[in-house]
């Protein structure tokens, strides 16, 4: 009897050392459950940095990423020609300058408008002259009319100067005509054709608001009306101008809003819309030039500054979406882990659809509202497929 309760006791003590100990569930480790589940507690959660969120509905919309460069509008850039010829006194601008509508670029010694004025003051005093001819043969024509009527000179001298009255008259007309063709062309010189004497210098200024690119002019040379001595753009809108290669033509939507960027401005964003997408290939690149008009008010925007461009494209739709992150692969297919409880997750195989900045598109398998992994879910890759936490 005592040889029994001894071999008892043994035993008993045997199985309760064998016996494993129970921790709590914070402290447990990964586990992979018979059901597909897989479990992780919230200390091992928390040490991977592990981030959930609902599913959601997104509004789809791929870009195509390109470069290109700041460049001025053709129809705001601006050719200063003088009106006369003349020789340059001062240039009062250099390239660069931003200058308002009106302001001064330059003075030069108007030798067209001094000829001018001599012309001015010639016609005038032709026409002086024939208004008094017309006033004396106004006077002859009278007479003769009198003299007519009284049969003292024969009607036929009454008609002769009546004649030279009316051709009188339209030199005179013709007078007046060209002296305000001359006083026009004053005008334009910025004299007045009461005075029309030109001043020491005429002044040559901006058309319009813009910066000074150009400057072909220099103190001393003698210019004329065809030669080009400033070039000025107004950069308050802008084009960007990217080059897209052949294969991608078929994937932009004009009108729509592209996204512009500049190692200068980190982190900011230019709105602009694409207005133009060209007819010909350059044959180097096989690329196609595409223009997008770009709002530049404050000017932070530089001519022939590198730029990145998201072009919009054809593709755009709403649908559920996951960050690409939140998707694994697993025995070839596309799986997700769905949230079941704070520690439980099941790994849900997905049907993808497009991937568009980072989000993937979900065609079939997710509802929407379901809470996912979306940051971690390798580490519950790495216990489905029998590998230890964090291992890689």
């Amino acid at each position: 009897m005592k040889r029994l309760l001894f071999v008892w006791a043994v035993s008993f003590l045997a199985f309760g050392c064998s016996k494993p100990q129970v921790g709590t569930k914070e402290d447990a480790g990964p586990e992979k459950r018979k059901d597909g589940t897989v479990e992780m507690g919230l200390e091992a959660q928390k040490r991977v940095d592990m981030r959930f969120a609902p599913v959601a509905v997104s509004q789809l919309t791929e870009y195509l990423n390109v470069t290109g460069t700041v460049q001025p509008i053709d129809s705001k850039v601006g050719q200063v020609r003088p009106l006369a010829r003349g020789r340059l006194q001062e240039v009062l601008v250099q390239v660069g300058d931003r200058v308002q509508s009106g302001q001064p670029l330059a003075r030069f010694d108007n030798i067209e408008a001094g000829e001018l004025a001599s012309q001015y003051e010639s016609a005038r005093a032709e026409l002086q002259r024939l208004k008094v001819q017309a006033a004396a043969i106004s006077k002859q024509v009278e007479r003769n009319r009198r003299l007519s009527e009284i049969g003292a000179v024969p009607n036929k001298d009454y008609e002769i100067s009546l004649s030279e009255q009316q051709a009188l008259a339209e030199s005179i007309k013709s007078q007046e005509s060209v002296l305000a063709g001359i006083a026009a062309r004053l005008r334009r010189f910025g004299l007045n054709e009461a005075s029309p004497q030109p001043a020491a210098a005429t002044v040559i200024r901006a058309p319009f608001s813009g910066v000074v690119t150009k400057v072909q002019a220099s103190p001393g040379e003698v210019v004329d009306p065809e030669r080009v001595l400033f070039t000025i753009a107004d950069i308050s809108r802008v084009w960007v101008q990217a080059e897209v290669y052949e294969r991608d033509l078929g994937r932009l939507q004009l009108g729509h809003t592209a996204f512009i960027t500049v190692d200068t401005y980190p982190g900011e964003k230019f709105l602009g819309r694409v207005t133009y997408v060209g007819d010909f290939l350059e044959p180097q690149t096989r690329t196609v030039r595409v223009r997008c008009e770009v709002p530049n008010a404050d000017h932070r925007l530089k001519l022939d500054m590198f730029v990145s461009v998201r072009l919009p494209t054809k593709f755009s739709r709403k649908a559920i979406a996951v960050p690409t992150g939140a998707i694994q692969q697993i025995e070839g297919k596309n799986v997700v882990f769905v949230r079941r409880s704070d520690e439980k997750f099941e790994a849900r195989t997905v049907q993808v659809g497009k991937v568009v900045d980072g989000e993937t598109e979900i065609a079939a398998g997710l509802a929407q509202g379901e809470p996912i992994v979306v940051q971690g879910a390798f580490h519950l890759k790495s216990i489905v497929m029998g590998g230890k936490l964090g291992e890689e």
